[in-house]
């Protein structure tokens, strides 16, 4: 299992960074994926660029404060957290991912692959806020 948290400042009102992030209707912006497909209040798909399906359920959502999710597909299991802080001049947020190979072969390889695909979220996060 690998886990990754990132603390992140963006210029922005946490209501703007919490509408973006959590808005499942408009996701153009994120880079790594082709659509998402909105299942009911709790459940999403989301479809990579290459056509990788992952399912998530929503476990927590108190709005411009903390979402969350379980995450699963055929290589992987996890959990996604993210907190929103409001602040002088911003908005902090926390995001803290864990994700379990579900092949031991692939055990080595998520620690990378986690950590680049949070530093893709957030950056394609940064210019839809900062545009």
């Amino acid at each position: 299992m690998a886990t990754s948290r990132l603390k992140v400042h963006f210029p922005c009102p946490v209501e703007q960074v919490w509408n973006t992030v959590t808005d499942l209707t408009h996701t153009a912006w994120r880079s790594d994926l082709a659509r998402v497909e909105v299942l009911d209040e709790t459940h999403f798909v989301e479809h990579t660029q290459s056509g990788y399906a992952t399912e998530f359920t929503v476990t927590a959502c108190e709005p411009f404060h903390f979402w969350a999710f379980t995450m699963e597909n055929g290589n992987m299991s996890g959990a996604w957290e993210g907190a929103f802080q409001a602040a002088e001049g911003g908005t902090w947020l926390t995001c803290t991912e864990t994700v379990r190979a579900k092949h031991w072969w692939m055990g080595p390889f998520v620690p990378g692959y986690l950590k680049r695909q949070q530093k893709r979220y957030l950056d394609d996060l940064r210019k839809e806020l900062l545009k």
